[in-house]
């Protein structure tokens, strides 16, 4: 008895060379319904219709086609066992053998403008899963293919005579696959559209690449993103492949990049140009500028002997003035909106450095979620998104700040938010002069920013991601010739750090909200 193909797809990709190749290379017999029956009979390939096969019509506008015991009692049927033998032939059941399938286009449907709840609802694939499951259940004897990709490799599988158990294992796993990945489409789009609270995080997100190593050589890692989402969408367009911890430090850039908005965004009028260095996620120079070079160059003086081996980020266009300010020194990754002709043609000259060009929309596409794992588990949170609202801010010392002083407070502040806690930021005239990132304690940061700021401090603004316990900060502060101070407040002795103020001269701003990073 010829073999029996069930051939049942939405998407037609590729479906005609699997077809001729089953019908006439390999002796198959094609079951099919709907649109691909029709494509296949245009071809002048054998088909039988699926009613024709089961004597029974497709019903309810074609909610049933395949759901039948002919179809089902075929796919499910072991063929090591006599009972399931004997009920196909009491039954008149001829087994199938291979089951092709893909699902109605939920995910498409869904995505389009204003589509309504009835036309969702009617894309949701029932007979295809049912198809899908029951074969991938039944692998041992029935092979499940989900994807056009696959049909090469199957038509070579069967051309070679390599139809293994381990093949039909892989392809059970990518059945099953599928059809999760499906059913959390439509899990989720339903939960969005009703109040309902979840009880479980889903979510299915696709493999990019594997990655060489993960923070250490001994460590494993992947690398899984949405295609065109965030870091998925970016383009690179040289150097050697991205590892762990680049993506990492990355990610870490473009956050406190942000903060100053991004090319091509519709927030444009909190946009300003600016560049961050970013070593071991931490920034350890940010600053704006009126043009690309004058904001990479500014970012770079904040403290270039850590810039070193660092990331770079800009969010705007490179053009070659900045471009030649980054010739010369070792740089991991560049990343910016776009890096013009010039600008490559400098930058292609080294050969290892990795540049990627990540628009605004992939930016704008990626879930707003900050997602860490613990032991057994996971953590999501909402990112700590940018927040231009100033509404909370207090004046708490007798001196304010001045409008200059404003602006150096709020540069600082966006900053500080993206350096690991106890986090301590110096600044002056939209430039970081010293970082002070993950000590124990509060005082101990601000020692790290104000002895790597020096001199400069005289003038500047400090910024602080939480409360100060003590007034010890404020002294040291003084003692650097250090204006004004941002911080929440919120301690039980604020009244402490503000009567040294009032008593130092510097004026304390409280903003009552705190930017903790662990």
């Amino acid at each position: 008895m010829s073999p029996i193909a069930l051939l049942s797809v939405s998407d037609k990709t590729g479906l005609i060379p699997l077809a001729k190749a089953l019908v006439n290379d390999f002796g198959f017999k094609i079951i099919s319904s709907g649109g691909t029956a029709k494509l296949i009979e245009s071809e002048n390939l054998p088909v039988t219709r699926v009613a024709d096969y089961t004597g029974f019509p497709e019903i309810l506008e074609g909610r049933v086609k395949t759901l039948n015991p002919k179809i089902h009692g075929g796919i499910l049927a072991r063929r090591d066992k006599k009972s399931h033998l004997n009920d196909l032939n009491e039954q008149n059941i001829n087994p199938i053998d291979l089951v092709v399938v893909n699902l109605y286009p939920f995910e498409q449907t869904i995505s389009k403008k204003n589509v309504s709840w009835e036309e969702a609802i009617e894309n949701i694939d029932i007979g295809g899963p049912a198809m899908i499951r029951a074969a991938a259940k039944n692998h041992q004897d029935v092979l499940v293919v989900t994807n056009p990709n696959q049909y090469p490799d199957l038509i070579d599988a069967y051309r070679l005579k390599t139809i293994t158990n381990e093949l039909r294992k892989i392809y059970s796993q990518k059945a099953f696959e599928h059809t999760a990945i499906y059913d959390l489409t439509i899990s989720k789009w339903i939960a969005n559209k009703i109040p309902s609270k979840k009880a479980s995080w889903l979510q299915a997100v696709p493999l990019k690449q594997k990655l060489r190593y993960g923070e250490n050589p001994h460590q494993k890692a992947s690398w899984y993103g949405e295609p065109e989402k965030g870091w998925s969408g970016a383009n690179q367009l040289q150097g050697k492949e991205l590892s762990t911890n680049n993506l990492l430090d990355l990610e870490a850039a473009l956050s406190t990049l942000r903060e100053f908005g991004y090319e091509n965004t519709t927030n444009i009028d909190s946009y300003q140009k600016a560049a961050v260095v970013i070593k071991h996620t931490n920034p350890c120079g940010v600053a704006t500028g009126d043009t690309p070079y004058l904001a990479i160059k500014r970012a770079l003086d904040g403290d270039r002997v850590s810039a070193f081996g660092g990331i770079i980020a800009i969010n705007c266009t490179v053009d070659e003035a900045a471009a030649k300010e980054l010739e010369n020194i070792f740089i991991e990754c560049i990343v910016a909106p776009c890096f013009d002709n010039q600008a490559q043609e400098i930058l292609s000259k080294k050969k290892n450095l990795r540049l990627l060009e990540l628009k605004a929309e992939s930016i704008q596409k990626a879930a707003k979620k900050h997602i860490r794992s613990i032991l057994g588990g996971l953590l999501i949170q909402d990112s700590d998104e940018p927040d231009v609202d100033k509404k909370e801010w207090k004046n708490v010392t007798n001196l304010i700040p001045n409008e200059i002083e404003l602006n150096d407070l709020s540069f600082a502040w966006k900053i500080v938010k993206h350096i690991r806690s106890n986090a301590i930021a110096v600044a002056s005239n939209g430039q970081s002069l010293g970082i002070g990132a993950g000590q124990m304690n509060r005082i101990g940061s601000a020692k790290l920013a104000l002895e790597a700021a020096g001199i400069k401090s005289k003038g500047a603004v400090l910024a602080s991601d939480g409360f100060f316990p003590f007034d010890d900060t404020v002294k040291m502060a003084a003692d650097y010739g250090i204006t004004s101070i941002i911080q929440p407040g919120g301690s039980i002795r604020d009244n402490d750090s503000i009567s040294a103020c009032n008593d130092l001269g510097i004026k304390m701003v409280f903003t009552g909200k705190r930017h903790f990073l662990h």
